[in-house]
Order: C-alpha cells, then sequence, then structure tokens
C-alpha cells in the first residue's frame, strides 16, 4: 500500500513500534504511554499537522509526523519532526521517504522551520537530518537522563519557506489542495 495519512485504528501498531524504542534513549520518555494517551496525542498531532504511516501488505512499517515545536502564537510557523520504523524496516529508505514527504507537505501549510532533535549518539539520524539538508543548529550537553547515562542533544534545522514580513498563519494539512497532497504522497513512494 506505500504512504497514507494515519487512522485512529492505526494506534496498536504505532505504540508496538513505539515501545521498541522505550528502553532505549532515542526517546526521553521512560514508560510506554497508555494507549488511551497515544490515541488523545494522535488526534492532536493529525488534526493539524502530517502524520503519515508506511504501510506494506497490511504491516505498518514505520511513522513520521510533526507537531508543533513550542506553544506559544510565534512559533506557530515552526514544527517539530519524529519519525520512527520497525527494527527490520531500518536501512531501506523508508526513514528518509517519510520524512521528506512531512517536510513537503508542512511546505505547503505554510511552515517556515522544520526541527528534528535527535541524541548525540544516534548517528544513522543525525546523518539522515544532513543529508536532508538539515544543520545542527544546537546542541544541549547532559540534557536528559536516560538508559543509565546522561545523553546530549542536537537540535538541526531545516528552512522551508521564506521569512517575508507579516506571514500568514500556517494552514492546516486538511484545507491542502488534495491533488498536491496526493502528488507529495506518491512522489515519497516512487523515490
Amino acid at each position: 500500500m506505500g504512504l497514507r495519512f494515519v487512522r485512529q485504528s492505526d494506534c496498536p501498531a504505532l505504540l508496538d513500534i513505539y515501545a521498541r524504542y522505550i528502553e532505549t534513549p532515542i526517546t526521553f520518555e521512560y514508560e510506554l504511554p497508555s494507549r488511551a494517551e497515544f490515541d488523545r496525542r494522535l488526534r492532536e498531532f493529525s488534526g493539524f499537522y502530517p502524520y503519515l504511516v508506511w504501510e506494506e501488505q497490511g504491516d505498518v512499517l514505520g511513522y513520521a509526523y510533526a507537531h508543533r515545536q513550542f506553544e506559544r502564537a510565534a512559533y506557530q510557523w515552526n514544527a517539530e519532526i519524529t519519525v520512527y520504523l520497525r527494527p527490520e524496516a531500518c536501512g531501506k529508505g523508508l526513514g528518509p521517504r517519510l520524512h521528506r514527504a512531512v517536510l513537503d507537505l508542512l511546505r505547503l501549510q505554510g511552515i517556515k522551520s522544520a526541527y528534528a532533535y535527535i541524541i548525540a549518539d544516534n548517528l544513522p539520524s543525525r546523518r539522515m537530518c544532513q543529508a536532508m539538508g538539515y544543520t545542527l543548529a544546537a546542541t544541549f550537553p547532559t540534557t536528559g537522563y536516560k538508559a543509565g547515562g546522561w545523553q546530549d542533544m542536537c537540535w538541526y534545522l531545516k528552512l522551508l519557506n521564506g521569512f517575508e514580513p507579516d506571514p500568514r498563519p500556517p494552514v492546516s494539512v486538511h484545507e491542502l489542495d488534495p491533488a498536491q497532497v496526493e502528488a507529495v504522497l506518491r512522489s515519497a513512494e516512487t523515490e
């Protein structure tokens, strides 16, 4: 099937993928969220931003989503992107394809800057961001304690649109031209 928007019925599959990262420093959460909490996050993030899954033969192999970077109004032109894959799907190019599709949709929404927050030791994700044109914006040393050690966090930045005076607020991904959205999804599938 390939790339598509998330459905609420995907929640168990996404939670299963995320569960594989809980004991690692990839996420700073200590405990796996409940199904109700994960459902709530899925609804919240997918209500305005792209939330995509990669599915093959009925199995969800990975997902990527964006959400607001910070809550204050002046930050509305920024978004943070997150990607998670099943371990067996890593190294097959799905991460960059999911990530690129989210970036392309954010660009259409009017988002100006995309951020990816990655622990310093996660070299595959850092290399992926660099290959996708992100720049290292900041490194925060010993910013979180996880998996038995203090973890450094790297913030990567990718500029998506110009910075004109008096910018229009971003629009919901659900308000975009369906033909443009479909073109983004199909393009990611054929990379």
